[in-house]
């Protein structure tokens, strides 16, 4: 597919611009009930998704690479202010961001995190769910805590420094590898913008998000039954392959190495699960955890931080709210395959 970039609706919605899109990157998607001001720049292989609420952007808003933008279903949209600018496989998430933002690489910014104006987020921070951050401060760390006051101009230089990279790089076109011997069921839904290369095993109703990036190598990848494993998601195989579970959902921007992930798990945005990984039926990964390598996650806990560690048991909450993420799921697949066919049998 070669449109740049993939621009689909959702349910009757297409995306909404202000002006033409300053740059589109290689890869990069559009999708549903966005809204983005003038002079937007996304970035190779970017994702800006609204299928159950509004991704709003303002004027002057640049994306590096592998950026997603997110919402939470009927519950939060993504809202971002004027001259807000986001690095490098970074996932902005069902939040609220002020103008004059610097998002920097790796950066995550959960549900219902409410940001100031002229904010600095050093790279690999993570602002949890809920959470308000004061305008006029750079933040870092994860949890991200305030740091220091921002400097007169050192948003503004930030911000063109980060743009100059960002235009200097160019992509090279994704493109699908598939191997012969893959077993696609005929109900999965591989985004047109996901990048699959290798051994493939996708069981009934699983999907393969946007600017997905998988690499099996001399192993397999094997994704469960109504699995599904989120946009802007890196998997990379050796010999050993990775396993994932059915009914299992694996968050935006995640990274994965061989390993075998079990069934009715969550694995957190932005997380990494390392080689020789092991994660049990019923477990949940929070957000920018680390696993190590070998490590084995049991049933029935919640994991978080560097290395992740065991945090509490999953409450019934945790544990309902992990069914209604596939039903919903499931429910988005569904209408991308199909819009998806339509946009392509129309070219």
């Amino acid at each position: 597919m070669s449109q740049r970039p993939l621009i689909l609706p959702y349910a009757g919605i297409v995306p909404r611009f202000a002006t033409p899109l300053a740059h589109t990157g290689e890869g990069s998607a559009i999708l549903g009930r966005v809204t983005l001001g003038r002079h937007a720049f996304v970035g190779d292989r970017t994702v800006l998704r609204a299928d159950g609420h509004d991704v709003k952007a303002g004027e002057d808003f640049h994306a590096g690479a592998r950026t997603t933008l997110h919402i939470a279903h009927d519950v939060f949209p993504c809202i971002v202010g004027d001259r807000v600018t986001v690095g490098d496989d970074a996932c902005v998430h069902a939040c609220m961001v002020g103008s004059n933002v610097i998002v920097g690489d790796r950066t995550v910014i959960l549900d219902g995190a409410i940001v100031g104006d002229n904010v600095i987020f050093e790279p690999g921070s993570t602002v949890f769910p809920g959470k308000r951050i004061d305008g006029g401060h750079v933040y870092a760390g994860s949890p991200a805590k305030m740091v220091r006051p921002v400097q007169a101009g050192e948003v503004a230089k930030r911000r063109d420094t980060m743009v100059a990279a960002h235009k200097a790089r160019a992509a090279k076109p994704a493109a699908h590898a598939i191997a012969s011997s893959s077993q696609i069921d005929p109900t999965v839904f591989i985004a047109a913008t996901a990048r699959v290369r290798g051994r493939v095993i996708a069981e009934t109703a699983s999907s393969i998000w946007f600017s997905n990036d998988f690499d099996a190598g001399d192993g397999t990848i094997v994704i469960g039954r109504r699995t599904n494993v989120q946009d802007n998601t890196v998997i990379r195989c050796s010999a050993d392959g990775v396993t994932i579970g059915i009914d299992t959902t694996v968050g935006h921007n995640v990274t994965i190495e061989d390993c075998s992930i079990g069934s009715h798990c969550l694995i957190g945005i932005g997380s990494h699960v390392a080689q020789g990984t092991v994660v049990e039926d019923h477990v949940l990964l929070a957000a920018a955890a680390r696993t190590e390598p070998g490590q084995v996650l049991e049933s029935g806990w919640l994991y978080a931080g560097t290395p992740a560690k065991k945090l509490a048991p999953l409450d019934k909450g945790k544990r309902e709210m992990i069914p209604l993420i596939i039903t919903q799921y499931c429910e988005y697949a569904r209408d991308y395959k199909a819009a998806q066919e339509a946009l392509l049998t129309n070219v």
